[in-house]
């Protein structure tokens, strides 16, 4: 059981999730507050009307609406299907099928109908033609049900008459009296046939449910009982007495967890099945009908008072005794668990909180950290990398470097990039091979922005450029080398270098487009 489906008379139709409680949300009643204020009307005024029965299919949940409910006074069920009788009476009963794709309503006149839940259209309606009006049952529908293959329909009226009808062909296939008026019907799809009769509560019947394997059914009653029989057995074996009445029950196919709903009561109360637990499978060692245990409820408010926790324990025990007259056991359930609706993280600690304390605490008090500016100054570099701006210390160091060195590099307050202090080495030693080797490694793009930061001749600079060692001429600087005749004397000088070298790549590609004009106009 991971989800339950309830509903209240607060006109709320919840699911809950027995896992995690984020999960569990309201399906009905949707943007209520939004469209009464657009309508100037109160929220109770447009809110769906209690709802009195539901069904739902798991097998169908990812395709369409797969949950059915019919509401008190209301002649239509929500996903919303109209009966086309023309009798406007409200719907009582409702059922869908075991492979999810129909529903079945009945009406308090008695009328039943099919309809498909993907479409919402009527599928027809089963009339039996010894009625007066030709409708299922003479008075009210108070169950409908259909076994696990689509071939029989069951329904119950009011005055006792079941009904078993062809699920296609929609005509009567056998009835049967039952001698009492039905309130509720409850349908084991495996096994649909009458085979026991349980006798044992003294009050009216609120629900009853059936286990996954059919081997029990468990009943609850306004006598404020709770008994579960054994159903091939035909005999009880196990039963308890609460002090608030059941009016609902549900039990999980695992049949490890029983959901209940009680009078007045706001919660679902979860139980589990002791003897999935205990182990032992002797029907003997269940509780027999002579003997009742009665269990409290445990409370849901977390505000409560010993006092009058002790003083409605015993009004409660005077009136089990006066309800039911066969001896009671009056005691708590122990070791009962509250939940927390807090998530996992911020609760499984709790238990070791001194010992995290203690480890927590500090050895020494905290120091106040040194001042620090507000922001680090920092300087711009060619290679985009972060350089924070040295102290006044650091700046002479570097000029004293600087000395030490030649005076390679004019101070514009940059740094020198790689590239010009791999050049001006180079040009310094006469060999150029760590330079060749760095620039080959460079990307286009960075070895375009390099050249193009290289330091030009400044035209009001006194020295010659033959004395600049970081002068150097290249395309992009053609402008320069035009302005200066030195530069023009040694861009002549790189052509004659150059001239045999270019000359002798263009007559290889001349004998390159010979070659191809000639097999290009060759015939095979």
């Amino acid at each position: 059981m991971e989800d339950i489906l309830s509903a209240g008379q607060d006109r709320a139709f919840r699911l809950f999730s027995v896992i995690q409680d984020q999960q569990s949300r309201e399906l009905s009643q949707r943007h209520v507050s939004k469209r009464a204020k657009k309508l100037r009307v109160k929220e109770e005024e447009i809110k769906l009307k209690p709802v009195i029965c539901f069904d739902f299919a798991e097998i169908r949940e990812r395709d369409w609406c797969n949950v059915v409910t019919c509401h008190m006074d209301t002649s239509r069920a929500y996903h919303i299907l109209t009966p086309s009788t023309s009798e406007r009476t409200p719907i009582k009963a409702c059922t869908i099928s075991a492979c999810g794709n129909f529903a079945f309503l009945g009406t308090e006149g008695g009328w039943i109908e099919r309809f498909n839940l993907q479409s919402g259209q009527s599928r027809g309606s089963y009339g039996d033609m010894s009625e007066s009006r030709n409708y299922a049952h003479d008075g009210e529908v108070d169950g409908v049900a259909c076994d696990a293959t689509n071939s029989l329909m069951i329904s119950a009226g009011y005055h006792g008459d079941k009904k078993v009808w062809d699920f296609k062909g929609r005509h009567l296939k056998s009835r049967w009296d039952v001698g009492s008026s039905v309130v509720k019907i409850g349908y084991h799809r495996a096994n649909g046939n009458k085979v026991r009769k349980f006798e044992g509560h003294t009050d009216r019947v609120t629900d009853m449910c059936f286990s996954e394997d059919g081997k029990w059914l468990l009943s609850s009653s306004m006598d404020g009982t709770l008994r579960v029989w054994d159903v091939i057995l035909a005999r009880q074996i196990d039963a308890i007495h609460v002090d608030v009445s059941i009016t609902a029950l549900s039990l999980s196919p695992n049949m490890d967890v029983l959901a209940t709903s009680h009078v007045e009561q706001n919660g679902v109360y979860l139980w589990v099945n002791q003897a999935m637990f205990s182990g032992s499978s002797n029907v003997d060692s269940y509780a027999s009908g002579k003997n009742v245990v009665s269990v409290k409820l445990p409370a849901v408010s977390s505000n409560g008072d010993a006092d009058n926790d002790s003083d409605n324990t015993t009004g409660n025990q005077s009136q089990n005794k006066d309800t039911v007259g066969a001896p009671l056991q009056d005691y708590e359930i122990p070791d009962l668990v509250t939940l927390s609706l807090l998530p996992k993280s911020q609760w499984q600690s709790l238990i070791n909180l001194d010992i995290i304390k203690m480890r927590n605490k500090p050895i020494e008090p905290p120091k106040k950290p040194e001042k620090a500016p507000f922001f680090l100054p920092t300087v711009p570099t060619l290679s985009g990398d972060i350089v924070f701006k040295p102290s006044d210390s650091t700046l002479e160091e570097k000029k004293e470097n600087r000395e030490a060195l030649g005076n390679h590099t004019r101070d514009h307050n940059l740094p020198a990039s790689k590239f010009l202090q791999l050049l001006q080495t180079s040009a310094d030693t006469k060999s150029f091979a760590l330079f060749t080797k760095y620039i080959k490694d460079l990307s286009p793009s960075a070895l375009d922005m390099e050249l193009r930061m290289l330091q030009i001749v400044d035209d009001e600079d006194e020295q010659e450029p033959e004395k600049r060692p970081e002068m150097h001429f290249i395309e992009i600087h053609g402008e320069t080398v035009r302005c200066h005749s030195q530069l023009q004397d040694k861009a002549k000088e790189l052509l004659e270098v150059h001239s045999p070298t270019w000359q002798r790549i263009d007559k290889m590609f001349q004998s390159t487009r010979c070659m191809v004009s000639f097999f290009s106009n060759a015939q095979f």
